[in-house]
């Protein structure tokens, strides 16, 4: 949320509020022993705030922080023997990244009969594609961006907010094959990290690929390590923090106001929202019949949460970290590519 060029006191105080408050809440959930507790914390301490009608604001750029050290993380699980079993799985990769699509369709088709919206709305409001993409793509076939936005926002909230707890309830413990290249800090070998990350920025934002300062990062450093160039690895600070500012971040999209707007749209959000995980579940049960990887782990890759938020919760409940992060990257590409073919079949099959 940019601010005007001569910032305003009151601005940055709400700012400095929402960090405070974050940090607060963050180190409760983690004394609490709470799944992902540096993002959900967070996460519900900002989005209950907002719901008081306390005016907070996250940190400028912010979100994009937090993206970057998730991304650099994630890169240095890439060693050539990771990618080489990752190519074992590309069937499977594949099947989830089009099971995706099938999901959204169907939850597509209860929001358009009962939201009471547009077909564009209903479709790229159910799509778990990335939420600016999907609001993009719609904006060019007349749907609703507003309502569409708000219907990402809660639904990343609710799979953030359900899928870690359900996980832990289970009882999964971690015990992941995939561990980082490299998990020692070398001031040394730092700035070779962060150039190597930042490069994947520019590359993506040159391209104007979506999610630069996730997927770029990610691309960068992984490129780096399957070159063996030596890296250091993030502080865990530094991933703990940008678990934070994204749990700011969207916790901020909340307010009163949020669901006011339109609360049969957001109530069947909702539904849809839990329904698509609960169908991501059945698809990675499915999967699971044709495939050694271990339940936990595929329901992690069939989530539809945003990559970000999916793939720090693999790497924080250590489940499949690198095919996590291949299914949900193959997923957005799926569904941003895809998604304008199978908008006409949505159509045809609502007229019908």
């Amino acid at each position: 949320m940019p601010f005007p060029n001569t910032l305003r006191t009151t601005a940055w105080r709400q700012v400095l509020s929402t960090l405070v408050l974050a940090a607060a809440a963050g180190a409760l959930a983690a004394s609490l022993h709470v799944p992902l507790p540096w993002m959900i914390g967070p996460l519900f301490a900002v989005a209950g705030a907002r719901m008081c009608d306390i005016d907070l604001r996250p940190l400028p750029g912010g979100r994009q922080s937090g993206q970057w050290a998730i991304g650099a993380a994630l890169g240095l699980y890439f060693s050539p023997e990771v990618v080489a079993q990752l190519g074992l799985h590309a069937p499977l990769v594949l099947a989830a990244a089009l099971g995706s699509l099938v999901v959204g369709m169907v939850c597509a088709l209860i929001m358009r009969r009962l939201g009471g919206v547009d077909a564009a709305t209903a479709f790229f409001a159910a799509l778990p594609g990335g939420a600016s993409e999907m609001a993009n793509l719609a904006d060019r076939h007349g749907g609703a961006v507003d309502r569409i936005a708000a219907a990402h926002a809660l639904r990343v909230m609710l799979v953030v907010s359900l899928l870690p707890f359900a996980l832990t309830f289970a009882g999964v413990q971690g015990s992941d094959l995939y561990v980082p290249l490299v998990r020692e800090v070398d001031a040394r070998t730092f700035p070779l990290l962060v150039g190597a990350s930042l490069l994947g920025v520019a590359a993506f934002k040159l391209l104007r690929i979506a999610n630069a300062w996730v997927l770029g990062p990610l691309l960068g450093v992984a490129v780096a390590t399957l070159a063996g160039v030596p890296l250091s690895a993030l502080p865990a600070w530094v991933v703990n923090g940008g678990q934070l500012l994204i749990g700011c971040a969207l916790g901020c999209r909340f307010s009163r106001a949020f669901f006011r707007a339109a609360p049969r749209f957001m109530a069947v959000a909702a539904l849809t929202a839990v329904l698509s995980i609960v169908l991501s579940f059945a698809l990675a049960t499915l999967l699971g019949q044709w495939s050694t990887v271990p339940l936990p782990t595929l329901s992690l890759a069939t989530a539809p949460g945003g990559v970000s938020e999916m793939c720090i919760t693999a790497k924080v409940l250590q489940l499949g970290v690198p095919l996590v992060t291949v299914c949900h990257v193959l997923r957005v590409v799926v569904l941003t590519v895809g998604a304008q073919w199978s908008f006409g079949l949505f159509r045809r099959v609502i007229a019908a």
